[in-house]
C-alpha cells in the first residue's frame, strides 16, 4: 500500500481511516493535583497524532483513569474501553506517554501489543511510533513493558523499605482507632472523651466476664449503647461515628493491639491466590502474631495490658466451633452440658457432638478424629444425657461449701452492673445536653439578619433540643425498671436464691448455654474413656483450680457380654434356679439384690427366662408365657420334652402323669413338671401307646 504521507512510512490510509486514542493516566489524585505539568504534557499528545495524520475530529482523548495505578486492569475502565475499540476494530492509533502510562505489568501490556498486532493497530509514545506487525518494534515494546513493570517494582521496594524503616522506629504515622488520639506534637494520648474510653473499657470488661464477642454485641444493642469508631474515609482528620454494635466492630476493638498499647505494622498482608474478580480490596488475609513484622509493645498508652490482649485472643480462637487442637467453641444452646470440653480418653482428641431421635432430643459425644485423619475405625462414642448429669452433680457438689460467697459475689456483681450502666447513661445525657448547647450558641451567634443561616441553625438547634428530650425520656424509663436501691428483704431474697444452687442451676430462666459458661469456669476439661472398664464409663474431670478427680458411671450396654457383673449374675441366677424359683420370683430377688439388666433396667420375669435359655438354667416359669424346653439341665424333660420323646400328645402326658403311669414332679403348683425317663421306661411307654392305639383301632373297626 502506498504510504499517505512522508511523516513515516508505518502509518498508511488503513491506520487513518479509523481513530487515534491518546491514553493519558496518573497514578494518584496527588500526582494530578500536584503535577500538572505531566498531565498537560500528555493532553498535548494530541497535537503529536495531528502530526501524524489524523485529522483533530478523529483524535479521542480517554482520561477516565487519572488518579488509579496501572498495577492491574481492574478497575480501569478508561484502559477496559481502550482494549474494546481496539476490538471492534476502530482503532488505527494508539498513543501514550511511554509504556508505564498504559501497563505496569506484562500481561495487561502484552495483551495490549497482541489486540494491536491482530487489528493492526500503531502504538506511539513520546518519542517513537511502533507497528506491532514488525519484528523489532514488537521487541522493543516487549522491553520497554519489562521495564515499565521493574521500574514499578523497583519503586515499590525503596518506598516499602523506608516505610519499614520508619516504622521500625515507631515514628510511621498509623492511623490510630476511635479510643485514641494523636495530639499536633504527634503524641499519642487516651481519647480525652470520657464517653469514648468508658464503652472501650465497657467493652473488654464485657468480654471478659461473657466470654464470647457476639454476647459483648447483644449486651450493647440490649442497652442501646452504640460503640464509638472512626472510618478512614476522606481527608484527615478522621472524625468519630457513633454506630450501633455490631459483631465486626466489637472484634475490631477486640483485635487491634493499639489499645494493649502496642504499635504493630504489616498485620496484614496479599495473598495474589485468594484474589476474587471485580473485588479489588480481596485476597487480605491476617499475619499470624509471630510473623509480624513490626511490634513495639507500651508505645501507646493502654485499655488492657499485653497479657490480656493474648488471652483475649486465644479466647476468640477458643471459640471457633472447630473441635481442633484447643478450639473448644463458644458455649451454645443445645441439650449437650460438656460440649466442646470433652477429651478422648483414648486418643487425647477433642470429642465432637452427634444428635440421635426424633427433634435431636438424644445427644452423643464422639471421638472420630483416628477415622478423619487416618481412616481408621472411631475410638469411642457415649451417650451424654448420663455423663452430664454426673458431672452436674459433682459441679454443685463442688460448689456447695462456697455458696454464700457466690451469692454475695452475684450481688455485688449486680450493684455494680446498675451502677456502670447508669454512669453510661449520664454521659449520653451530657453529650446531647452539650450538642443542644452547641447548637444553641451558634445559633445566637449568628447576626439576626442573616435569616438564611439563622433558619438553618435554628432548626438545628430544635433538632437537637427534641434528641435530648427523647433521650431523657428514655432515661426515665430505664430508672423505673431498675431498682438501685436494694432493701433489706430484696436482699436476704437474693441471698437465699443465691444459697441454693440446684435451685438456680434448674430454673426456667437459666439457659443452656448459662449452664455451660458456669461449667467452664469450674470446669477445665472432662477425659472419657468408655473402654477402659466392662459397662463403666470412666471419666476424669480437670478442674479449672489444676486438680483432677476420677470417676466411673455405669451406662446402659447393647450386648450381654460387656455387662459389668456378668459373671455374678450368673452365679446367682445359677442359685435361684436351683432352688427351683418361679421366674418372676427370681426377678423380684435380683432387683433387690441391686442388679439390673444390660441396659440397666430392672428384672422382668422375661428377662430371667431368656437368661435361662441362654445359659442353659432350669426356668420355672409363669404358666402360659414361655415355652419349657424339651429337657431341662439336671436331665429330665418336661412335658413337651416327654411327649416329643415317647411320640404322644401332651395330653397323654399329663394324664399318664395323674394316673402315676409316669413319675413327674413340680416343685410348686403352677410350675413346671420334671420327669426322669430312662431309655427302658421310653421303650416301654411307646409299647404301652401303640398297644392302646390297636385295641382302640380294633374297636373302632368292629363298631
Amino acid at each position: 500500500m502506498t504510504p499517505a504521507n512522508t511523516i513515516s512510512p508505518k502509518v498508511t490510509t488503513a491506520h487513518q481511516a479509523k481513530l487515534a486514542y491518546v491514553y493519558i493516566r496518573q497514578s494518584s489524585l496527588s500526582q494530578v493535583t500536584r503535577h500538572g505539568e505531566s498531565t498537560e504534557l500528555q493532553y498535548r499528545l494530541a497535537e503529536r497524532a495531528g502530526a501524524l495524520g489524523w485529522p483533530l475530529e478523529r483524535i479521542k482523548v480517554i482520561d477516565d483513569d487519572l488518579g488509579k495505578s496501572a498495577a492491574s486492569s481492574e478497575q480501569r475502565w478508561g484502559f477496559q474501553q481502550l482494549l474494546a475499540e481496539i476490538g471492534l476494530a476502530q482503532v488505527g492509533l494508539v498513543l501514550s506517554w511511554d509504556a508505564s502510562r498504559l501497563a505496569r505489568n506484562n500481561s495487561d501490556w502484552h495483551h495490549l501489543i497482541e489486540l494491536c498486532s491482530m487489528f493492526g493497530v500503531l502504538i506511539a509514545d513520546g518519542e517513537q511510533l511502533y507497528d506491532p506487525l514488525q519484528y523489532h518494534d514488537r521487541l522493543l515494546l516487549g522491553l520497554s513493558g519489562m521495564m515499565s513493570e521493574a521500574e514499578l517494582h523497583q519503586l515499590k521496594l525503596r518506598l516499602q523499605a523506608g516505610e519499614r524503616q520508619k516504622a521500625e522506629r515507631g515514628e510511621l504515622r498509623l492511623p490510630l482507632p476511635a479510643g485514641l488520639e494523636r495530639q499536633r506534637d504527634g503524641r499519642v494520648i487516651l481519647n480525652p472523651d470520657e464517653e469514648i474510653q468508658a464503652r472501650i473499657r465497657l467493652v473488654f470488661a464485657k468480654f471478659d466476664e461473657l466470654g464470647s464477642a457476639r454476647a459483648v454485641m447483644r449486651y450493647l444493642v440490649q442497652h442501646d449503647l452504640r460503640l464509638p469508631t472512626r472510618p478512614l474515609q476522606g481527608a484527615a482528620p478522621h472524625p468519630i461515628v457513633w454506630q450501633i454494635a455490631s459483631d465486626g466492630q466489637v472484634l475490631e476493638v477486640l483485635h487491634n493491639p493499639a489499645y494493649a498499647g502496642a504499635y504493630t505494622y504489616g498485620r496484614s498482608t496479599r495473598d495474589p491466590s485468594r484474589r476474587r474478580a471485580g473485588h479489588p480490596a480481596s485476597g487480605i488475609h491476617q499475619r499470624p502474631l509471630d510473623h509480624w513484622p513490626v511490634c513495639l509493645q507500651d508505645h501507646y498508652p493502654a485499655y488492657i495490658s499485653w497479657a490480656q490482649y493474648l488471652r483475649n485472643q486465644q479466647r476468640l480462637r477458643d471459640n471457633q466451633n472447630r473441635y481442633q487442637d484447643t478450639h473448644r467453641g463458644v458455649p451454645r444452646q443445645g441439650q449437650a452440658l460438656l460440649q466442646g470440653i470433652v477429651l478422648c480418653g483414648r486418643c487425647g482428641a477433642r470429642m465432637r457432638l452427634r444428635y440421635s431421635g426424633p427433634h435431636g432430643q438424644y445427644p452423643a459425644y464422639t471421638c472420630r478424629d483416628a477415622h478423619h485423619r487416618h481412616h481408621l475405625p472411631a475410638c469411642q462414642q457415649t451417650r451424654a444425657i448420663a455423663l452430664d448429669e454426673a458431672v452436674q452433680e459433682q459441679l454443685l457438689a463442688a460448689l456447695a461449701p462456697d455458696k454464700v460467697a457466690l451469692a454475695m459475689a452475684a450481688l455485688k456483681e449486680l450493684d455494680q452492673e446498675t451502677e456502670t450502666l447508669k454512669r453510661h447513661w449520664q454521659l449520653r445525657l451530657e453529650r446531647g445536653r452539650y450538642d443542644a448547647e452547641r447548637a444553641e450558641r451558634q445559633f445566637h451567634n449568628v447576626e439576626p439578619e442573616n435569616r438564611l443561616v439563622a433558619r438553618q441553625l435554628e432548626s438545628q438547634w430544635e433538632q437537637k433540643l427534641r434528641a435530648v428530650e427523647e433521650l431523657e425520656h428514655a432515661y426515665q424509663r430505664w430508672l423505673d425498671q431498675q431498682s438501685f436501691a436494694l432493701s433489706d428483704d430484696d436482699r436476704q431474697t437474693i441471698l437465699a436464691v443465691g444459697s441454693d444452687l440446684p435451685t438456680v442451676w434448674y430454673a426456667s430462666t437459666t439457659t443452656a448455654a448459662d449452664r455451660k459458661h458456669l461449667v467452664r469456669l469450674v470446669i477445665d476439661s472432662v477425659i472419657i474413656d468408655a473402654k477402659r472398664e466392662r459397662g463403666y464409663l470412666w471419666y476424669q474431670i480437670n478442674w479449672q483450680t489444676g486438680a483432677t478427680s476420677e470417676h466411673r458411671l455405669r451406662r446402659q450396654v447393647m450386648r450381654l457380654a460387656e455387662h459389668p457383673y456378668r459373671e455374678a449374675l450368673q452365679h446367682r441366677l445359677q442359685e435361684l434356679s436351683d432352688e427351683q424359683k418361679m421366674d418372676a420370683e427370681i426377678a423380684a430377688m435380683l432387683n433387690a439384690e441391686g442388679f439390673l439388666t444390660a441396659r440397666a433396667q430392672p428384672f422382668t420375669g422375661q428377662n430371667v427366662w431368656r437368661l435361662c435359655q441362654l445359659w442353659q438354667l432350669a426356668s420355672s416359669k409363669e404358666a402360659g408365657k414361655y415355652p419349657n424346653p424339651p429337657r431341662w439341665r439336671d436331665g429330665t424333660y418336661s412335658i413337651s420334652g416327654a411327649a416329643d420323646r415317647i411320640g404322644v400328645t401332651h395330653g397323654t402326658v399329663y394324664k399318664w402323669v395323674r394316673q402315676g403311669r409316669i413319675q413327674g414332679q413340680q416343685p410348686t403348683k403352677g410350675a413346671p413338671w420334671k420327669i426322669p425317663l430312662t431309655d427302658s421306661e421310653v421303650l416301654s411307654l411307646r409299647d404301652y401307646a401303640k398297644r392302646v392305639r390297636r385295641v382302640k383301632r380294633s374297636i373302632e373297626e368292629a363298631s
